[in-house]
């Protein structure tokens, strides 16, 4: 029997975000064409358990002389080089509006995961995750006590090639007055769809998925691992609550080991699709710590992996995609399906 022709699947076309209200460019023809750009050999080394030189290692010292307790399990500390801090001036300045800025205070931590260097979340065991999960759970409730904290970014930043500057297991997590750009975004989104709805923006939209299964990548009881419909990066993911909550300790028991596992099958995931220790970006959206109520908002959490067709051929934003809007040619589908098969 003939499959049935899918423009999604052949045609250039553009879709919706509807978490930002942007769109992108999708050529899936472009896929077809022969590679010839820039192969290099994946020269990535084994790591040991311990590393004298590393800075977030147990025991080892850091900058200024300060040493690192002999953790064993996670290591939480304010960061020694916080790009946001509490001290800062809450000033305002605005020349005809055309030049403006304010003060940004802000609090910034890291979030070693794991005593071990040598390990990754991919590498470590769910109840291990589950405890990281915890961190951030009392971070987020500790940091957002501030009267002067709005919103809570919890973030990780995996690999040399997304600008880590430690191999150490670790995230880090930045606490500010403002709503950063990403969040507000959503938070509009959401909104709008809440108030003329009366219904989760995230909650209707994975039923949809999870009904179609085209971009689903990995599910349990209660969240969802997808290929995005309007995914920029070439296996960029989501993970989503089945339940409608909005924050972190609004997770029960369960859904946070749930959470644990899928984060867990995500990364063993990418680290089979090419073999090497896969390198993303990946971060937590959720309710802002400003005291409102937030029924819009739905938990979810990001990753963007840079790599496109092997360990070492990278995805850039570059050309059309800075000038224009961002552009990608392998289908959310076909992402979704590659990362589904790999067990």
């Amino acid at each position: 029997m003939k499959e049935k022709y899918n423009p999604l699947l052949e045609e250039p076309h553009r879709r919706y975000n509807i978490l930002t209200g942007e769109w992108i460019l999708v050529s899936p023809h472009r896929a077809k064409r022969p590679w010839q750009g820039k192969v290099e050999k994946n020269t990535a080394s084994l790591r040991k358990p311990f590393d004298e030189g590393c800075y977030l290692c147990p025991g080892n010292e850091r900058a200024g002389g300060i040493k690192n307790p002999v953790y064993t399990e996670t290591f939480v500390f304010q960061n020694d080089f916080s790009a946001l801090i509490k001290e800062a001036s809450d000033f305002k300045y605005n020349k005809k509006d055309l030049l403006i800025a304010k003060g940004e205070p802000g609090i910034c931590k890291v979030v070693c995961f794991s005593p071990r260097h040598d390990l990754s979340l991919a590498d470590m065991e769910q109840e291990d995750i589950k405890r990281v999960i915890d961190v951030w759970t009392n971070e987020y409730v500790e940091l957002g006590k501030n009267d002067f904290i709005n919103y809570v970014q919890i973030f990780e930043n995996k690999g040399e090639l997304m600008g880590c500057s430690n191999p150490h297991p670790h995230g880090q997590i930045w606490a500010q007055k403002s709503i950063p750009v990403e969040p507000a975004k959503e938070q509009k989104q959401f909104e709008k769809y809440f108030k003329e709805n009366k219904k989760s923006l995230l909650k209707e939209y994975l039923k949809l998925e999870l009904k179609q299964k085209e971009r689903i990548v990995y599910e349990n009881e209660d969240f969802a691992v997808l290929v995005p419909f309007w995914g920029v990066w070439p296996f960029e993911t989501m993970i989503i609550s089945k339940r409608h909550f909005g924050s972190l300790p609004e997770m029960k028991e369960k859904e946070k080991i749930s959470l644990a596992g899928a984060i867990k099958n995500l990364t063993k995931k990418y680290d089979k699709l090419f073999e090497v220790s896969f390198p993303y970006s990946a971060g937590i959206h959720q309710s802002p710590t400003d005291g409102k109520s937030h029924k819009e908002w739905h938990f979810h959490m990001h990753f963007y992996p840079p790599l496109l067709r092997s360990a070492s051929v990278k995805k850039f934003m570059v050309g059309y995609e800075m000038l224009a809007n961002p552009q990608r040619d392998i289908t959310p589908e076909a992402a979704a399906q590659r990362l589904r098969e790999i067990l």
